[in-house]
């Protein structure tokens, strides 16, 4: 089927629109370690469960020792570092803006890419990084009351998206990296990105309770268990995050490039912002809006080049 890479990649970035409604709710309700650890669990379940279907046994075929070593990195990177970021930026400054800062991502897996993968960068791929960050700052700057430009959100939650954006790119490519090291001849194609996943989560699972055990203890991951809307919103967050999001975007890539792949999944800040007005009452304005296009566009001149 032609176009399926691209069809993923934009059923990926409604999927993460969910996921970033939900966790904005969740992390708010459960806190931000815990409703981690909670998603890294279930999407570790969930996985087993697909692999008992598929396969006929729970655990995935992990490739090579180079495959689980980058796919490990890269969830370190992307799901304790990145994640934790990530949801800290929605408890601050809200969803919709952590993920108009996400279209940092693309940009920051070419980098990466361009480092550690030789992928070379023209001189539009330049211009179209200052295009995102000019609709990124459209969106966030405002006219203060003593200077003519000030920012209007709070600037631990601006730094705490920047990293997440950062690391999610860096992540996505160290996780390219990983699935070329797996047999395909062994291994379906569309069965790589789940497996690959895993050992994410797996790395997901392991930072974020470590991180959850020595600052807070166990407690609130006992109390989260027996809080039924709190384990709904983390139960729904998973699948559309770590297992349904992620196993398809690691999908999209390998059926597309990771540019296109990377571009379409990054609409999502354009689908958030109805959404968040529904739930969250966000107000709409016109500088939102044309901040979202412009940040979109960007990071399309960046790899359509």
């Amino acid at each position: 089927m032609s176009y399926i890479g691209e069809l993923i990649s934009i059923g990926v970035a409604f999927s993460w629109t969910a996921t970033a409604l939900l966790s904005e709710f969740g992390s708010k309700r459960l806190g931000n370690l815990t409703l981690n650890v909670l998603r890294m669990g279930l999407a570790l379940l969930f996985s087993l469960v697909l692999f008992w279907i598929v396969a006929g046994t729970p655990f995935p075929p992990v490739g090579s020792f180079e495959a689980c070593g980058w796919m490990l990195l890269s969830g370190v990177v992307g799901y304790v570092i990145g994640d934790f970021c990530l949801f800290q930026c929605y408890i601050i400054i809200g969803s919709r803006y952590g993920q108009l800062f996400m279209t940092l991502a693309p940009l920051a897996a070419a980098l990466m890419a361009w480092v550690t993968l030789g992928q070379q960068m023209t001189f539009m791929s330049i211009v179209a990084m200052f295009i995102t960050l000019f609709g990124i700052c459209i969106s966030i700057l405002g006219r203060g009351e003593h200077h003519k430009v000030s920012l209007k959100l709070p600037l631990n939650g601006v730094l705490f998206a920047v990293a997440a954006a950062l690391c999610q790119g860096i992540g996505l490519v160290l996780s390219k990296i990983g699935m070329n090291h797996y047999d395909t001849s062994t291994l379906p194609d569309w069965l790589i990105p789940f497996s690959a996943n895993f050992l994410r989560c797996v790395a997901g699972f392991i930072g974020f309770s470590l991180m959850l055990y020595f600052r807070s203890g166990l407690k609130p991951l006992r109390e989260a268990l027996h809080d039924r809307k709190g384990m709904t919103v983390a139960t729904a967050t998973t699948i559309f995050g770590p297992f349904v999001g992620v196993g398809f975007s690691l999908m999209a890539v390998q059926y597309t490039s990771a540019g296109i792949a990377s571009t379409l999944m990054a609409l999502t800040p354009i689908i958030i912002i109805l959404p968040s007005y529904w739930l969250f009452h966000q107000k709409i304005t016109w500088k939102a809006v044309l901040g979202a296009v412009i940040s979109v566009l960007g990071v399309s001149l960046f790899f359509l080049n």
